[in-house]
């Protein structure tokens, strides 16, 4: 199978068209045509095999996971997504890879009306890069440098349960097979909370996503913004104890532990934001529109940096820090 076969058969999806899209695969380059008056999101990110998703994931999942994770760039940006390009190294051409592949990608994307516009295509490693292209009104996009001293913190799903999965395939840690399969596939096909950026918009006064660890990405915020903040132990704990997990057994791993992953676990895909403590219902009505479960946990402060604050009261300077490529 030749390279632009490849493209013809697996991602050039002839008469299907979206919205905000004048011409996508075919030429030299695409052409978008943003709503009228909108500005243009854009972020890239790349995954590579043996640092990004491990060899014996499912190509659908991988398909799904390629593009969530450029959505969640967008959600945490406050955008509606409008279209992406792809850049796929591969081995070696093989159908069956690819079908499943193309299944998950254009399953997420048809979900979202995100239609890939364009791409590359190479012999090589596998890795996967895609750019995606969102809009959102002059004025209104989620940045990370609005937080406030006094503004509450916040974070979106279960921040820690893609860690847990990890932890069952390095050997670390041991779960029922029911827990196994739900860690598996927080880490392996994550939800972009776009709707919840969406209905934040107004709302939250920062927000990054979370992909590197909860701890790492807030710090984003923090210096962005110039504040600091302060995290109260026992709620970020029970983030991985609440009774549904614990059913599953859970409870079995140190609230240490459970600590450790909710903050620097990384690949969770969420959204840590702050709002004015005066928005504290409307952050749970947007969430409540948006079907995604939020959690309030702790608040900024005018001091630099991330600390912790135990159920006795002690505080004490935050140990986790985030993923980092190069470190």
């Amino acid at each position: 199978m030749g390279e632009f076969e490849l493209i013809e058969r697996f991602f050039h999806r002839s008469g299907k068209t979206a919205p905000g899209v004048a011409l996508g695969i075919g030429d030299d380059c695409a052409l978008l045509a943003p709503t009228a008056g909108q500005q243009l999101a854009v972020s890239s990110d790349m995954l590579v095999e043996g640092r990004h998703f491990l060899s014996t994931v499912a190509p659908e999942r991988l398909g799904h996971k390629a593009l969530a994770v450029n959505l969640s760039d967008l959600a945490a940006c406050g955008a509606r997504p409008l279209a992406f390009t792809l850049a796929l190294a591969l081995p070696r051409p093989d159908a069956a890879w690819l079908e499943g592949f193309a299944r998950g990608l254009f399953a997420l994307a048809d979900a979202h009306g995100c239609a890939l516009v364009g791409g590359d295509t190479t012999a090589g490693p596998l890795n996967l890069c895609i750019t995606v292209f969102g809009e959102v009104p002059p004025g209104q996009a989620l940045r990370r440098s609005g937080a406030r001293v006094g503004d509450e913190l916040w974070v979106s799903g279960t921040p820690g349960e893609a860690r847990l999965a990890l932890e069952v395939f390095r050997g670390t840690l041991s779960l029922p097979q029911a827990a196994f399969e739900r860690v598996r596939a927080r880490m392996e096909t994550p939800t972009p909370r776009v709707a919840l950026g969406l209905a934040l918009r107004g709302i939250a006064s920062a927000c990054a996503d979370v992909s590197d660890g909860l701890a790492g990405d807030l710090g984003h915020i923090l210096t962005a913004s110039g504040v600091g903040a302060c995290i109260d132990a026992a709620t970020a704990t029970s983030l991985l104890a609440k009774p549904d997990q614990l059913a599953l057994g859970y409870g079995e791993i140190p609230p240490e532990k459970r600590l450790e992953w909710v903050l620097a676990g990384g690949d969770d895909y969420e959204l840590v934001f702050t709002a004015p403590a005066a928005a504290h219902g409307a952050v749970l009505r947007a969430a409540q529109a948006a079907g995604t479960p939020v959690t309030c946990i702790g608040t900024i402060e005018a001091a630099p940096g991330l600390r912790l604050r135990a159920a006795d009261g002690h505080v004490r300077p935050c140990p986790y820090g985030g993923f980092d490529h190069f470190a």
